[in-house]
């Protein structure tokens, strides 16, 4: 059994961690689902985006976080396998711990790839060309049974309900971010939330 204490990723210890804390040790099922990603002991492996995100969003709304829903974003590290079969291999083994989630596994090694982008350093470092500042941030559990934080942009935005481009979506990106509002349909499901834009203004890297 688990007993998670505050540890958060990066040289500074980032405003709102130990309400972020809090709030996922308080939820039975998101322990339940880091325990079991942690139990495959994937290098530099998270659990990330809508997985926290959306939990401190119902939290801000005064709800009861709800049920993780849709993927399950999982993201690893290891640039030496670039094959995407071993993504599918993870979340085989995956399924078979428990197959009514719906997981998705992704090498953050090769995504660089797909994205476009110079590789990736570590997922830490990939998590950063990721569309909005509000869902680059991860956890999982260290070996030591703590709960670990990832967040570069810090937790200002997501904790205050702002969605906002990373700099590479609010450049020459930014139609994939417009995009991405539109589809995912956020505001109709958090009201409070507020688009902004202005990148100059985003939380510093934690």
């Amino acid at each position: 059994m688990f007993c998670p204490d505050a540890f958060v990723s990066g040289a500074l210890e980032m405003k709102h961690a130990g309400d972020l804390m809090a709030l996922l040790r308080a939820d039975p099922e998101r322990l339940r689902i880091i325990a079991l990603v942690h139990s495959l002991h994937l290098p530099d492996c998270w659990i990330a985006a809508g997985f926290v995100r959306n939990a401190l969003w119902d939290s801000l709304h005064g709800r009861a976080p709800s049920s993780p829903s849709g993927d399950i974003d999982v993201i690893w590290f290891d640039p030496s396998q670039q094959n995407a079969e071993a993504d599918l291999r993870i979340e085989s083994r995956l399924n078979a711990l428990d197959a009514s989630i719906e997981w998705s596994a992704k090498n953050q090694g090769r995504m660089h790839v797909r994205n476009g982008d110079a590789p990736y350093q570590s997922a830490f470092d990939a998590m950063r060309f990721w569309p909005e500042t509000a869902t680059a941030v991860a956890v999982r559990y260290t070996d030591n049974g703590d709960l670990e934080i990832a967040a570069p942009f810090g937790l200002d935005d997501l904790y205050a309900a702002i969605v906002r481009p990373t700099p590479r979506f609010a450049a020459e990106k930014r139609a994939q971010f417009d995009d991405r509002l539109q589809r995912k349909k956020w505001l109709s499901r958090w009201p409070l939330l507020r688009i902004e834009t202005d990148v100059h203004s985003r939380a510093s890297v934690a």
